[in-house]
């Protein structure tokens, strides 16, 4: 792949086996770069690892030349103030980064969460710092980056808009292995309006400004059931959506993104998926 061109690629099922299955499936699609989950999406439950299917997984993706990145699990909530959730998003966060170097991924990504109380806004912060400096600061240098995804928007969302992943990223010391992964339905869920000409390069100009080119590391590619500001996170496949192609086509031009994958995690499995990396990729030119 050429380092100026983002790759390509989808979120992909690890049934059957992330060596079988997953590889299977971004041979399917053509994906260039693929995101699996390494536990349980929607639980906490921390499996041993399989060394010799970790390898044989990061050995294909590696002689197919496929970027893969680990989805960690929904539940992770560094900002809850719920003790047993925080401490629970703490260490599937340690574990999802341990993961993820054990598969060759090369990056990790985490949702922002929310605050849950208004009142707890501040003390978010504080803990976020606090719990996650000791896991980052003891990252191998071969680990792959921590991804702060932001949300749609709703309730306390620690990151409404993107202007407040400034927050984030002071509170974890705009540290080397923390970067940024954009979700198109999410932002345009919070109220960016990435739907009109000019939105999505005004959108990226402004992430850039926040946190730096060479945080944006991954986006996911995906198109919005509903109304920009709806604060609702329903993906839909690229065009049939309330974002559209043209948006797209925006994305893929800006040189922000030039090194960051596009992933789709959009409704459907392989007819679906490949017709959508057919698409970005004629968008791509």
């Amino acid at each position: 792949m050429s380092k100026t061109r983002p790759r390509i690629g989808a979120h992909v099922p690890t049934t059957g086996g992330m060596a079988k299955r997953s590889i299977a499936y971004a041979v399917e699609v053509k994906a260039e770069a693929i995101q699996v989950f390494a536990s349980n999406p929607r639980g906490w439950a921390m499996p041993e690892a399989n060394p010799v299917a970790d390898d044989a997984f990061a050995s294909k993706a590696a002689e197919l030349d496929i970027a893969t990145y680990v989805h960690a699990p929904f539940l992770i909530n560094l900002g809850s103030p719920t003790v047993g959730t925080y401490e629970n998003s703490l260490a599937s966060t340690a574990y999802s980064l341990r993961r993820g170097k054990e598969i060759g991924a090369r990056g990790v990504v985490i949702h922002t969460g929310s605050a849950v109380d208004v009142n707890h806004v501040a003390n978010a912060w504080k803990q976020i710092h606090e719990g996650m400096m000791p896991i980052l600061n003891a990252l191998p240098d071969d680990s792959p980056t921590l991804l702060l995804e932001p949300t749609a928007g709703q309730g306390q969302s620690l990151v409404k808009r993107l202007e407040d992943l400034t927050h984030y990223l002071e509170a974890l010391e705009y540290h080397p292995k923390v970067g940024i992964c954009l979700d198109t339905c999410h932002v345009f869920a919070a109220g960016h309006d990435i739907s009109v000409k000019g939105g999505m390069t005004q959108t990226l100009d402004l992430l850039v400004s926040i946190a730096g080119a060479d945080r944006i590391q991954l986006i996911h590619a995906n198109d919005s059931m509903d109304v920009c500001g709806a604060l609702k996170d329903r993906h839909q496949n690229i065009g049939d959506g309330k974002i559209g192609v043209d948006p797209f086509k925006e994305l893929l031009s800006h040189p922000a993104i030039a090194t960051a994958p596009l992933i789709l995690e959009t409704p459907g499995q392989e007819p679906e998926h490949g017709r959508e990396v057919a698409l970005l990729k004629k968008l791509r030119g």
